[in-house]
């Protein structure tokens, strides 16, 4: 059963799950998409934004407008069960894993007891889904990351990690679009855009999505450069 709390005067949480499954995000997302078509349909008026979690859906709506309760009301009539998830896109992210630009591959390896390819062999075996889009402009969190290298964060984050950074910790992944600290262990660089330029998309996917990493080597990754 969901669970609705308010959020100021302005959005309404739903809360779906109290922990992440891949089941509970498929809900989350398939609830995201409902709501929406319901405001492309006008069936719901009031609403601006909606942002989907890994276990939960923010409504942010106009106070002007609507209210909390008639929010909530509305969203408990939403059909979510046929035909609410559309099939997802898959899109392949070319990997450089050079030790050159994955200055943690060799950590990784150690803390895993695999060698730094069996961690790329490991890395490129993943079924990667994008779950939530957070923290930073672009950061879209992967689940689906192997166990064997399911890595902690690091104890201190490191600065000036790179824009184009594939990281990886606590059983996610994702790529940096800005140069930022990150307590994440960087394993490879990639050129593609999740922000990208000139688009009338903002993020180049969506949460649903699922992501397929391909390697390459440094001279076909400079050779993007």
């Amino acid at each position: 059963m969901n669970r609705f709390a308010p959020v100021g005067d302005s959005a309404l949480l739903i809360e779906l799950a109290s922990e992440f499954t891949e089941q509970a995000n498929r809900q989350v997302i398939a609830l995201d998409q409902a709501i929406n078509r319901a405001i492309d349909e006008r069936r719901v008026v009031g609403i601006v934004e909606t942002v989907p979690a890994y276990v939960s859906v923010l409504v942010v709506f106009d106070p002007l407008v609507t209210d909390h309760d008639v929010v909530r009301a509305a969203i408990n009539l939403l059909d979510t069960t046929s035909g609410a998830v559309g099939e997802p896109s898959r899109h392949h992210v070319a990997v450089c894993y050079d030790l050159g630009v994955a200055p943690d591959l060799e950590a990784v390896a150690v803390h895993s007891g695999l060698s730094p390819d069996g961690v790329v062999e490991a890395h490129l075996s993943g079924s990667y889904r994008v779950v939530m889009y957070g923290f930073a402009p672009g950061y879209a969190y992967l689940s689906g990351v192997p166990d064997p290298i399911n890595v902690p964060r690091k104890q201190q984050p490191v600065r000036g990690v790179p824009a184009g950074s594939v990281i990886i910790a606590g059983g996610q992944c994702l790529i940096t679009t800005i140069e930022m600290p990150t307590g994440w262990s960087v394993i490879g660089r990639t050129h593609f855009r999740v922000l990208p330029d000139q688009s009338d998309e903002p993020f180049a996917f969506r949460p649903g999505d699922e992501i397929v990493f391909d390697r390459i080597t440094l001279d076909e990754y400079k050779a993007t450069t």
